[in-house]
C-alpha cells in the first residue's frame, strides 16, 4: 500500500457491510474485523523505510577506498517489537444484529461512521429476507435444529391455501403499519407516502411484515421472500410456525438469510475472504453515497415529524 498507516487510519470512517455466515455470532464477526484491520495497520506502520548513507569499500588502483552509498533500510524506531503496536483499538459499531443461525447482510460503522447507524435506526428502514421452512413438525425454538414437540400431516396444504394465508398476514400488518405511521389517512401526505412506498412508523413499533411472497412451494419445503421492519430473526421463525398452524399443520424454519438492510444489499457485502484493510477502505468509499442519503432522509423525517407535531398543536389550539 502506497500510503502511510496514519493516513490510511484517518480514512477509516464510514459505513460498510459484510456477509455474515451462518453459525457465527455477530460480535465474533466484529472482533475478527477489528483484529484484521489492526494487524494490517500495524504491519504497514512497522514496514516504513528510512534512507541512510552507508559506507561501502572498493579497491582502487593503489589503495582501499571508502564511498557512501544511498541505501533504504527498515526503520526500527517505530517497529512493533521496539515500541509496541501503534494501533491498539478501532471503534467498530454494529447495525441491526443477526443471530447465530442467520446469515446475510450486516452493516458496520467504522470510527466516526458509528453515528450513521443511529440515523439508520431512526429512519425505520425496511429489510428483506429469504426464509425457508418445512411442513410436518414443530420444535421448541421454531427452527429445524430444536427439540421436536409435535409431528403432523401436510398433504392437505395446497399452494392456493398457502397464498391465502400469506395474503391475510400481509393485510393484517398493513393495517398495523397505518396505525403506527401516525398520519391522517385522508391527507395528501398519507396518499403520497403510500404511493412512494415510504409509509413508515414515526416511532418504534412492533415487528411489521410489509410484504410476503412465495418463491418456491414444493411440500414439505417452501421458500418465502419477506419485507419487514423492527423484526428479529426469532420473530421470523415464529412466523413460519404460525403459518403452519393457520394451515392446520405445523412448520419449522430451516433458513433465515437477510438480503437487504435499508440501502445496503448483497451486492456490496464483503465476504469473509475480503475482510481486510484494502477491501474495507474501498467499501467505505463506495458506500459514501449511501450514508449521505441516510443523513438526508433522517433530516427529512425529523422535519416532517416536527411539522406534523406543530400542525397537531395548532389544530388543538384552534379547537
Amino acid at each position: 500500500m502506497a500510503h502511510s498507516a496514519s493516513s490510511v487510519f484517518r480514512t477509516l470512517h464510514g459505513l460498510f457491510c459484510v456477509y455474515k455466515p451462518p453459525g457465527v455470532i455477530w460480535n465474533t464477526v466484529r472482533d475478527t474485523l477489528e483484529m484484521k484491520l489492526l494487524k494490517e495497520l500495524n504491519a504497514l506502520h512497522s514496514s516504513q523505510q528510512k534512507i541512510l548513507f552507508l559506507p561501502e569499500s572498493s579497491e582502487g588502483c593503489s589503495r582501499l577506498e571508502l564511498t557512501k552509498v544511498v541505501t533504504s533500510v527498515p526503520s526500527l524506531v517505530k517497529h512493533e517489537l521496539v515500541k509496541g503496536p501503534a494501533f491498539t483499538f478501532q471503534n467498530i459499531g454494529a447495525g441491526h444484529r443477526l443471530d447465530k443461525m442467520s446469515s446475510g447482510v450486516m452493516v458496520f460503522g467504522l470510527g466516526k461512521g458509528a453515528k450513521f447507524l443511529a440515523a439508520m435506526d431512526s429512519n425505520h428502514y425496511t429489510r428483506d429476507y429469504t426464509v425457508c421452512g418445512t411442513f410436518g413438525k414443530a420444535t421448541d425454538d421454531f427452527s429445524d435444529t430444536g427439540k421436536v414437540i409435535e409431528k403432523t400431516t401436510f398433504d392437505h396444504i395446497s399452494r392456493d391455501k398457502f397464498e391465502r394465508v400469506l395474503a391475510m398476514i400481509q393485510g393484517v400488518n398493513q393495517k398495523s403499519l397505518i396505525m403506527h405511521s401516525q398520519v391522517d389517512l385522508k391527507s395528501q401526505e398519507a396518499y403520497e407516502l403510500a404511493v412512494q412506498g415510504q409509509l413508515r412508523p414515526k416511532v418504534k413499533s412492533p415487528p411489521l411484515i410489509l410484504a410476503v411472497h412465495c418463491l418456491e412451494f414444493s411440500p414439505p419445503d417452501f421458500t418465502l421472500e419477506i419485507r419487514c421492519m423492527h423484526e428479529t430473526q426469532k420473530y421470523l421463525r415464529k412466523l413460519i410456525h404460525e403459518i403452519g398452524l393457520e394451515l392446520k399443520s405445523t412448520a419449522v424454519c430451516t433458513k433465515v438469510r437477510r438480503t437487504r438492510d435499508g440501502p445496503f444489499t448483497l451486492d456490496c457485502a464483503l465476504t469473509r475472504s475480503h475482510w481486510d484493510l484494502d477491501s474495507v477502505a474501498k467499501a467505505i468509499k463506495e458506500c459514501q453515497p449511501k450514508y449521505t442519503e441516510i443523513l438526508k432522509e433522517n433530516m427529512d423525517m425529523t422535519r416532517n415529524s416536527e411539522e406534523l407535531a406543530f400542525g397537531t398543536d395548532r389544530r388543538t389550539q384552534l379547537s
